[in-house]
Formats: C-alpha cells, sequence, structure tokens
C-alpha cells in the first residue's frame, strides 16, 4: 500500500522576511535531459487562474521546521508531483510583490533535476503539469521574477554546454 502525500497548510510556521516583513518562498526550476541532449523544464498551471494563468515554477511558503532544499523538495512534490536532486545552491533571490496580499515577499529558487514523476500528488486535481524548453516557460510565465529565475537556469544551462563541447572538442583533438 503506497503511502500518501497531504500538502501543508497554514500559516502557523511560515517564515517572515525581516527586509520585507512578508513571507519567504522557496521554489524550484524542475528539469530533465531529453535522449536527444535538449534541457526541458516543467512547469505547472495556476491553482486559481488555470491555463489563464499562464505557467508558474513550483514555489510556496518556507517553513521553520525545514530547510530550503526540504521546502523546495515539498513544494516540488505537492505542486508538481515530481521529486529529484536540487543543485548545490539558489538560482538567486528576488523581492516581488503579491497580486493578492498587500505585500512583498522573498523568494529563492533552486534547479532540480527530476528524478522521478509521481502518478498522484496533492495537487493532481487543482494543477496540470508540462514538459516544455525554457525558452518557451519563459514566454509564457507572467511572472517578471519567475522568468527571471527561469532565464537565469537557461543561461546556466547554456554555459555547461559549451563546456562540454569545448571539453568533447579538447578531448578529441588531445586523441
Amino acid at each position: 500500500m503506497a503511502a500518501v502525500m497531504v500538502a501543508r497548510q497554514g500559516r502557523e510556521l511560515q517564515r517572515y522576511s525581516d527586509s520585507t516583513g512578508g513571507r519567504i518562498v522557496v521554489g524550484c526550476v524542475p528539469y530533465r535531459a531529453r535522449a536527444d541532449g535538449e534541457v526541458e523544464v516543467l512547469v505547472i498551471s495556476s491553482q486559481k487562474k488555470g491555463p489563464a494563468g499562464g505557467v508558474l515554477i513550483p514555489k510556496g511558503g518556507w517553513e521553520l521546521d525545514e530547510s530550503m532544499d526540504e521546502a523546495a523538495r515539498r513544494e516540488a512534490a505537492e505542486e508538481a508531483g515530481v521529486v529529484g536532486e536540487l543543485g548545490p545552491a539558489p538560482l538567486g533571490r528576488w523581492c516581488y510583490r503579491s497580486r493578492s496580499y498587500d505585500a512583498t515577499y522573498e523568494g529563492f529558487v533552486l534547479p532540480m533535476r527530476v528524478t522521478a514523476e509521481l502518478d498522484r500528488w496533492p495537487e493532481m486535481g487543482a494543477r496540470r503539469r508540462e514538459w516544455v524548453s525554457p525558452a518557451e516557460a519563459i514566454a509564457r510565465c507572467h511572472h517578471a521574477w519567475m522568468r527571471e529565475a527561469l532565464q537565469r537556469f537557461a543561461d546556466t544551462v547554456e554555459v555547461a554546454a559549451t563546456v562540454e563541447t569545448a571539453a568533447a572538442a579538447l578531448l578529441s583533438s588531445a586523441l
């Protein structure tokens, strides 16, 4: 019998930013490499607005009883139904204005290499998930800070591919 995952609810354990006074949120850019080497990112639909709300990356409140990595992993599992390995450091820190509340949030985003997609997850009835190119994710995302995080991820992938290509060329010329 499989364990049932339930999404956390409430604000009792929520972390708040000393600099903005708003919530601190943590998210991730879930990604995978296709067989042809191209990288795709997993985006989700808005819970409230559906497809009309553009696409999002999984993110949510960072709680007092968890590390940043644990928060990113939890949000990815709850919202997108994926698990994976997080990168060693956040892609960045963003402060953004909440569209629902009169508050400025502080957000951190980590890259996550997806190792498994879950068949069932807490928000599967409220969200769609879709694998797209980083460029498509950026074009379809309505939130400037998330677009910037996706662009930083895309730039990182581009640099890594360039280094890998250069290393392969050096190796083949040395042989």
